[in-house]
């Protein structure tokens, strides 16, 4: 007995007619304040679902669903979508979307009206990251959704291309900062592809890149998350001196600095963006008394 479903390459996805008639549909423009740059092609989108390698038993949370573009291709990929959607004009919308062009999945999404960067709590425990996101939050999002949702096991995320090379960069990169070594403590990344600016409405003055990523362990060390980004930050926020002067107000002073890089096996004279993120966990937890 053959299926009559169709196959997920042969399923109608959005494209610039559609998304610009739902768009007319509840008078919304693409907003430069919240990043809106919504995908217009089809075989974009299938690339995407394609480059994200869902499962089909899997729940995907998707941030920034806009118009529903990339939601339809996931719903096609996926047992389950949770979209959070910032704009309640769009999220309410969303759902109309899905009954009008895949009614045999309108049950499988969740539409939650919130901020990506605040929400702690969500329908369903998703096992996957695929989202469109705004290259001013892009980082911060991430970041907040690994901490927040340990179920998340893999993801894929469109970005700015910058954005994408700062995210993925290993240490002794000139992109290798804040958003590499604080996304290496939750996963590996790295860059998945480049995607150009004519599938968008509007169209963006620079192409997206694909940043996938796997979840993994975080180095072992007696240091907490938060004490190991202080020391990230403190790095990086005055890059170009050296590790001894970077961390004097983290540690301090100086002294103190020089003799927790010591201990971490880590050159004083040495630039944070040479070293990687087990080197600063353990520079972390040398700052951290020894109990008995």
């Amino acid at each position: 007995m053959t299926s009559t479903q169709p196959s997920p390459a042969t399923q109608p996805l959005l494209g610039a007619a559609e998304i610009r008639r739902l768009a007319e549909e509840i008078g919304v423009r693409p907003t430069k304040t919240l990043g809106q740059n919504f995908v217009i092609d089809g075989n974009t989108i299938r690339r995407i679902v394609a480059a994200a390698k869902v499962d089909p038993n899997e729940t995907v949370l998707e941030v920034g669903p806009g118009l529903g573009s990339l939601t339809l291709g996931l719903l096609d990929a996926a047992a389950r979508v949770v979209a959070v959607e910032i704009d309640p004009v769009l999220a309410a919308k969303l759902p109309s979307t899905v009954a009008a062009f895949r009614p045999e999945k309108a049950g499988n999404l969740d539409v939650v009206l919130a901020d990506a960067l605040r929400v702690t709590e969500l329908p369903a425990q998703p096992t996957a990251l695929v989202a469109n996101l705004p290259y001013n939050v892009a980082v911060p999002v991430v970041l907040h959704l690994l901490e927040h949702f340990p179920s998340l096991e893999h993801g894929l995320v469109m970005v700015q291309d910058e954005v994408a090379d700062r995210m993925v960069a290993g240490p002794g990169s000139k992109t290798y900062g804040v958003p590499s070594a604080k996304g290496a403590w939750y996963s590996q990344m790295r860059k998945a592809g480049v995607i150009g600016m004519n599938v968008f409405w509007p169209a963006p003055k620079i192409s997206s890149g694909l940043v996938e990523f796997t979840r993994r362990e975080p180095p072992q060390t007696r240091a907490s998350r938060a004490q190991v980004f202080a020391v990230i930050d403190a790095a990086f926020a005055q890059r170009r001196k050296t590790l001894r002067a970077a961390l004097a107000g983290w540690a301090a002073g100086a002294a103190e600095a020089e003799r927790c890089l010591r201990e971490a096996g880590v050159d004083p004279t040495a630039r944070g963006e040479v070293i990687d993120v087990a080197a600063f966990a353990r520079i972390a937890e040398a700052k951290i008394p020894m109990t008995a």
